[in-house]
C-alpha cells in the first residue's frame, strides 16, 4: 500500500467514526465525549458530500489543507521577523535614549570616572550594533569611514549600468593614524567640561589611511597632453600593470586613439565615447594614475563631479604640489599602493552655481561647477575697477573695488591666492581662502573663513562694468549687474596619495618648488 493510499484510509476511519459517534446521539446513546469543533465541522459537510465521493475529491481537499498551512506558516514567520526587528529598534533608542540622558547629567552636574566608562560602553555599543545593522554605513572604527569620504552616488532602481566594461569596484576602508603608526589607533579628539573649564584631550597628528579590503581591478591613466616623455612612460606603464596585476586600464580618448596607432598589443584598453559615459567612471576605476604637473592633476579631478577614486600622481611638471611620486621609481609605488596601506590627502573641492538677475530664483547651471585650486573674479577687459558685493551665509562680509576677488581651496592656497598675497595653508586645514586681488585699500587684508560656509558675490546694480569669472583658469562666464556666483565646499574630496604623509610632502613641495625662506647663512662669529 502506497503512503497516498493510507492517508486516505485514515481519512475515511475518521470519517466514519465520527458519523457513528453523530448516530449514537440523535439515537440516545450516551457517549463518553462529546463531539469535537471537527467532528462538527464533518458533519455539517457531509449531507453536501455525495456518499459515493472517490479518492480524487480527498486528494484535492489535502492538497488545499497543504497549500493553507503553507500561507499560514509564512504569515507566522513574517511576523515573528517584524517583532524581532522592532525589538531590535527599541533596544538602539533605549540605548541612545540613556547615553543622552547620561551626557546631559554629566554636562550639569559632572560625573565620576564609573559613570564615565559606562557611557563609553553604552556608546561604543550602540556604535557596533548600528553599524551591524546597516553594512552600507559607517563603520563605526577610527571616527571616520570610506563611505563618509568617498561613498559612491547610490544608483536609481531604473538605472543601467555599463557592466560590459568592467567588474566589481574594490572596496576600501579609511582609517585614522599617527606618523609611523598605520594600524589606525589614535585619541579621539573630545571637549571635556570639568568643573566649569572647558578643555580638549591631547590631540594625535591625525594622518588618513587608506587600507584596500579586495585587490583593485581598474585603474584609470590621465596624462599630460604633447609629451614624447609622458606617452612612453604611459605605454610601459600600461604593459607593466597589464603583465604583471592583470589589472583593466582606462585612458582618456586622445590616449586611447595614440596608443592603438603605436601598437595593436594595446586593444585590451578601454575608454568613454561620450559625457554620459563618463560621468559614470566613478563606479568603474578604483585608482587613478596622473602622469603630468598640478594642472594635469586638475584635469584628472574635472573628470569625475561627483566621487573621486584615489590619485596616485607621479611628477613630469614644473613645480609638483600634487605630485610627490617619482616616476623613476613607479613600479615600487604602485606595488605599496595596490598591496598595503598608505596615506592619503583629503583636498577640499568648491562647487559653484551662477545666479542670473532675470531670473533670481533659478540657477543657471543644472550641475554645478567644481573647483581644486580656486575661482577668479575679474574686471576682464574692463578699464573700471571691479566692484562686488560679498556676503558670508547671511552676514555681509565688505565691498571689493579693484581687480577682483579668488574663492580658494587650501590646496590652491599655494598657487593664484598666493600671488596675490594670500597665505600658504595646509591642505587638509579645512576652510576656504578669501583673497583680493590688487585691492584699492591698503587695509584690505586676505581672509580664511571656516569650510562650512557659503560665499556669495554679487555685482551691484550700479556697478560702472561688469566682472568675469573663471574656474580653476577656464571656463570663464561674464557676470552683469545683479548677477551672483554661490560658493560652497563640494561634499567630494580628491583623495591624493602621500609618497611620505600629508605633512611632509606639503613642506617638501614648498621647499623644493617655491625655494621657501632660502637666503644664505650668517656668517658666524669670529
Amino acid at each position: 500500500m502506497s503512503g497516498d493510499e493510507a492517508a486516505l484510509k485514515a481519512c475515511d476511519q475518521r470519517t466514519n467514526l465520527s458519523v457513528a459517534a453523530s448516530y449514537q446521539a440523535e439515537n440516545g446513546f450516551v457517549a463518553a465525549v462529546g463531539p469535537t469543533e471537527s467532528e462538527r465541522a464533518a458533519y455539517a459537510f457531509l449531507p453536501r458530500t455525495p456518499t459515493d465521493s472517490t479518492d480524487t475529491h480527498l486528494v484535492e481537499f489535502a492538497e488545499a489543507m497543504r497549500t493553507v498551512a503553507k500561507a499560514l506558516r509564512q504569515v507566522a514567520e513574517g511576523k515573528a521577523a517584524a517583532q524581532a526587528e522592532a525589538a531590535e529598534w527599541k533596544c538602539k533608542y533605549e540605548l541612545e535614549k540613556a547615553v543622552n540622558t547620561h551626557k546631559h547629567h554629566s554636562v550639569i552636574k559632572g560625573c565620576s570616572n564609573c559613570v564615565k566608562d559606562k557611557l563609553e560602553h553604552l556608546a561604543s555599543k550602540l556604535t557596533l550594533e548600528t553599524a551591524s545593522a546597516d553594512q552600507t554605513g559607517c563603520c563605526g572604527n577610527h571616527g571616520i569611514c570610506s563611505r563618509q569620504i568617498l561613498q559612491d552616488q547610490c544608483p536609481e532602481p531604473n538605472r543601467k549600468l555599463d557592466d560590459t566594461i568592467v567588474g566589481k569596484k574594490a572596496p576600501f576602508r579609511l582609517s585614522w593614524g599617527c606618523n609611523e603608526d598605520k594600524n589606525g589607533q589614535h585619541k579621539h579628539d573630545f571637549v571635556s567640561f570639568e568643573k566649569g573649564d572647558i578643555t580638549t584631550a591631547e590631540r594625535s597628528n591625525k594622518q588618513i589611511l587608506l587600507k584596500w579590503e579586495s585587490p583593485p581591478q581598474t585603474v584609470l591613466f590621465v596624462t599630460k597632453p604633447n609629451s614624447n616623455a609622458v606617452h612612453a612612460l604611459c605605454s610601459e606603464m600600461v604593459r607593466w600593470l597589464k603583465e604583471h596585476h592583470n589589472m583593466n586600464i582606462f585612458v582618456e580618448p586622445r590616449v586611447s586613439n595614440e596608443l592603438l596607432t603605436e601598437d595593436s598589443y594595446f586593444n585590451f584598453i578601454q575608454t568613454w565615447d561620450n559625457d554620459q559615459e563618463m560621468k559614470t567612471l566613478h563606479t568603474k576605476v578604483d585608482l587613478i594614475v596622473n602622469l603630468g604637473g598640478d594642472g594635469t592633476v586638475l584635469w584628472a579631478a574635472s573628470l569625475f563631479r561627483g566621487p573621486v577614486p584615489p590619485v596616485v600622481a607621479f611628477s613630469l611638471g614644473s613645480l609638483g604640489f600634487m605630485t610627490p611620486f617619482s616616476s623613476e621609481k613607479y613600479r615600487e609605488c604602485l606595488d605599496n599602493v595596490l598591496k598595503r596601506p598608505f596615506t592619503i590627502t583629503l583636498r577640499s573641492r568648491l562647487q559653484c552655481h551662477v545666479i542670473r538677475d532675470a531670473a533670481k530664483d533659478e540657477i543657471e547651471t543644472e550641475e554645478p561647477i567644481i573647483v581644486l585650486n580656486e575661482v577668479t573674479i575679474d574686471r576682464g577687459m574692463s578699464s573700471y575697477l571691479t566692484y562686488l558685493e560679498c556676503y558670508c551665509d547671511s552676514s555681509f562680509v565688505t565691498c571689493v573695488q579693484g581687480d577682483g576677488l579668488i574663492i580658494s581651496t587650501t590646496s590652491g592656497s599655494t598657487a593664484y591666492s598666493l600671488a596675490a598675497g594670500g597665505s600658504m595653508v595646509h591642505p587638509q586645514v579645512p576652510g576656504i581662502l578669501f583673497t583680493p586681488i590688487c585691492p584699492h585699500s591698503l587695509s584690505f587684508r586676505p581672509l580664511i573663513l571656516p569650510e562650512y560656509v557659503t560665499l556669495r558675490v554679487q555685482v551691484p546694480l550700479n556697478s560702472r562694468g561688469q566682472a568675469w569669472a573663471s574656474f580653476d583658469g577656464k571656463g570663464r562666464i561674464q557676470l552683469g549687474p545683479g548677477d551672483a556666483l554661490i560658493c560652497s565646499v563640494s561634499p567630494w574630496p580628491v583623495p591624493t596619495a602621500c609618497l611620505m604623509d600629508s605633512t611632509t610632502d606639503f613642506l617638501r613641495s614648498i621647499h623644493e618648488g617655491l625655494h621657501w625662506n632660502l637666503r644664505k647663512s650668517q656668517a658666524p662669529r669670529d
